[in-house]
């Protein structure tokens, strides 16, 4: 059984209301029956230009923002049928690494309180802790928030620092950090390296590659480098305008393109057709 199975998703904004007043103008399909599967363990790309719907579909995956129609399964249950309880556990096996690394980060925190914060929303469900509860649990939070920083290549001397001390790749280290947290099994990287320098964006990938051999992780990787995605997906799916045109193994898609769109982009990117 695949861990994420999305069938026939659609999310459409309407356009607004006309200059004379009435109905809206039109709509924006963003994403248009979109469907696909992901197997536990592997890496699906989705490749396409801004615009494409990639961003948008990572989200309505997660339910960061709602679909219009279609189904989302997640190891086997609806997404969608989840009630608000039922998503905030689920939300512990499904999270996401934004492209801006700064601009999701809290300025007036400390690495370690915006490592920890997952844990402590996500933490005991005793309604009266003890002190000593309490003692315990805060130790144990700060132990993980070490290992987690060890993982992603930081000193544990990070803890105490606001994110504007560190460079870009290091904040971009914290997100994932932060993702890492709940221990969860799937991760969405939204273009988690477009906001980095060439060399840096590369110490990320391999980071995230890294990552998901230890802690046997499961990812949507959102691009728009093809040589990126060929690098860490098993499999490509490629989108535009709302829809995917073309899916198939990174051999397939790198190789031997069949969509007239996805041969474009392949064209535009000396790295692979040279």
């Amino acid at each position: 059984m695949a861990l994420l199975e999305v069938r026939n998703l659609v999310k459409v904004y309407p356009l607004g209301e006309s200059v004379f007043g009435g109905s809206a103008k039109g709509e924006v399909r963003a994403v248009d029956d979109v469907s696909l599967t992901i197997e536990a363990g592997e890496t699906l790309g989705i490749i396409g230009e801004s615009g494409s719907g990639k961003s948008t579909l990572g989200r309505l995956i997660l339910r960061l923002i709602e679909p219009t129609s279609g189904e989302i399964f997640y190891a086997g249950r609806n997404l969608l049928a989840a009630n608000s309880s039922q998503l905030r556990e689920l939300r512990r096996d499904m999270q996401i690494i934004f492209q801006d690394p700064f601009g999701s980060l809290d300025p007036r925190m400390r690495v370690a309180e915006i490592i920890e914060e997952p844990l402590v929303i996500h933490g005991s469900n005793d309604a009266k802790p003890t002190l000593s509860q309490k003692a315990r649990q805060g130790r144990g939070i700060r132990v993980r928030v070490a290992e987690l920083l060890k993982a992603v290549g930081l000193d544990e001397s990070a803890m105490q620092r606001f994110p504007h001390e560190f460079s870009g790749g290091q904040r971009q280290r914290i997100v994932i950090a932060r993702a890492l947290a709940l221990r969860p099994k799937f991760i969405v990287a939204d273009e988690p390296v477009s906001a980095l320098d060439v060399s840096v964006g590369a110490q990320i990938v391999n980071l995230l590659a890294q990552l998901q051999r230890e802690f046997g992780l499961t990812y949507l990787f959102i691009s728009h480098s093809m040589p990126t995605v060929r690098y860490l997906a098993t499999r490509i799916a490629v989108m535009n305008k709302g829809k995917i045109v073309e899916m198939g193994s990174t051999e397939q898609i790198t190789e031997r393109p069949r969509d007239p769109y996805t041969q474009s982009l392949l064209a535009a990117t000396p790295e692979i057709s040279a």
